[in-house]
């Protein structure tokens, strides 16, 4: 089975289908082969506990794609990590910005990184039919992150902007986004 197949046998096997958050599920971890390196784990930095419970909760008739999940977990985690890695930095921004401390929030919280870790726009590296659906989720799951990001900028340049305040790095080429020759890069329609 390949990751074309997974995704409709994952919401096949869904709970609560209609969900942003087992959309961004279901497409993170269907999307797993087209990844590179670390970042091909169904949901990168969990292990195999937390991927069967993250089964059980959203898929809980997908025991049958068990193994192969578990198959591209391993392979994925022999897989050296970038020296450069914000992949921690961003769960870690995410699961402080969750909207409620509950297991499923940080299981998201490693959906949205990995899916980050991807070259499309976020909602389509999440598997999501458009980025309404991101938007939804984010309100969901991290209130207090799709209210700082206010102006509507693309997730994943939203996200690591926050994490270069954090460091207080500076990145951007003007004072405000408004004068900035970059702007409909990072606000710009996503297509």
């Amino acid at each position: 089975m390949n990751a074309t197949d997974l995704r409709p046998h994952l919401l096949a096997f869904a709970a609560r289908p209609d969900l942003p958050e087992t959309l961004a599920l279901a497409g993170t971890i269907a999307l797993a082969p087209r990844r590179r390196g670390p970042w091909r784990a169904p949901l990168a930095g969990l292990g195999a506990r937390d991927l069967d419970a993250v089964l059980l909760t959203y898929f809980p008739g997908a025991a049958p794609l068990r193994p192969l999940l578990h198959i591209w977990r391993e392979e994925a985690e022999a897989q050296q990590r970038p020296e450069m890695d914000e992949f921690d930095d961003l769960v870690a921004l995410l699961v402080a910005h969750q909207t409620e401390d509950a297991p499923d929030s940080r299981w998201i919280a490693h959906a949205v990184a990995t899916a980050s870790m991807a070259d499309n726009h976020l909602w389509q590296d999440l598997g999501l039919p458009s980025r309404v659906e991101l938007n939804a989720l984010m309100q969901t799951r991290f209130t207090a992150l799709k209210l700082k990001n206010a102006g509507d900028m693309k997730w994943k340049k939203f996200f690591y902007r926050q994490l270069c305040e954090q460091a207080e790095v500076l990145i951007c080429k003007s004072p405000s986004c408004a004068e900035c020759c970059d702007y409909s890069v990072c606000f710009g329609p996503e297509s």
